[in-house]
């Protein structure tokens, strides 16, 4: 799998990473050495060359920031067309994760949040409202240890390093799956329910920069530019990461 290095920091802002929470590697865990090296073409030309040479249209994944799709659509407004769906985690309805109303992803380049959310791709938008309903507690834990797979060991691992901050921080059962609810709405939308809203991200107050203020009573008469996921069925979800696990 090729790898693409993007932009090195946020559009305004400085760079904010999150070691106190995923460790200085980002995973915590010994993978083996890579196969490949990096690219040489920056990541953001490589979006942009994908999408604009589609037969048809692509759907994108974003697991953080925002930076490098914002800046691939606003040196190629018409990479817009080519987007099918975007699938994102970020965001909340409720509560942030970063400071009390912000969630990291959006938090680290608002801006660059800002910029993708007006532009018309009317994203899916997986927030922390609906992944801290989806834990991983220590049974779930053990299940997948119990794979014995390196990749399922890996995972636990991440899962076990992950999860002693934010439990102890928030005292909640176990770690939540964030980004991995992406990929499993991705393969079975079915395991999640949400609804159609307008959602614009804070850009200018200190005290809640990075929130996503959501309308979810279309209180302001915006149309919606996102679906917003509300629920998520959390065992069929560990049921679906255990069952992919077990093929790795």
């Amino acid at each position: 799998m090729p790898v693409f290095a993007g932009c090195p920091r946020p559009l305004l802002r400085s760079l904010v990473t999150a070691e106190e929470v995923h460790g200085e590697t980002g995973l915590q865990v010994n993978l083996p050495d890579p196969q490949h090296p990096l690219q040489t073409q920056h990541g953001v030309s490589f979006l942009i060359e994908q999408l604009m040479g589609a037969a048809a249209p692509i759907t994108l994944a974003t697991l953080g920031p925002l930076t490098n799709l914002a800046v691939a659509l606003i040196q190629q407004p018409g990479i817009a067309n080519q987007i099918g769906e975007l699938v994102m985690m970020g965001g909340s309805i409720t509560q942030g994760n970063i400071t009390p109303s912000a969630e990291f992803n959006l938090h680290a380049d608002p801006h660059a949040a800002k910029v993708v959310f007006e532009a018309g791709l009317k994203p899916t938008v997986l927030g922390l409202d609906v992944t801290h309903t989806v834990l991983t507690p220590p049974k779930r834990l053990n299940q997948i240890r119990q794979i014995g797979s390196a990749a399922a060991i890996a995972a636990a691992d991440m899962l076990a390093f992950y999860g002693a901050e934010e439990t102890a921080r928030l005292g909640i059962a176990g770690a939540p799956l964030h980004d991995p609810c992406v990929i499993a709405y991705l393969l079975k939308p079915d395991l999640f329910k949400g609804q159609d809203a307008y959602i614009e991200v804070e850009t200018i107050s200190p005290l809640t920069l990075g929130r996503t203020v959501v309308d979810i009573n279309r209180a302001t008469n915006c149309p919606p530019n996102a679906h917003i996921i509300r629920t998520a069925n959390a065992d069929g979800i560990y049921k679906l990461l255990i069952e992919c696990l077990k093929r790795l």
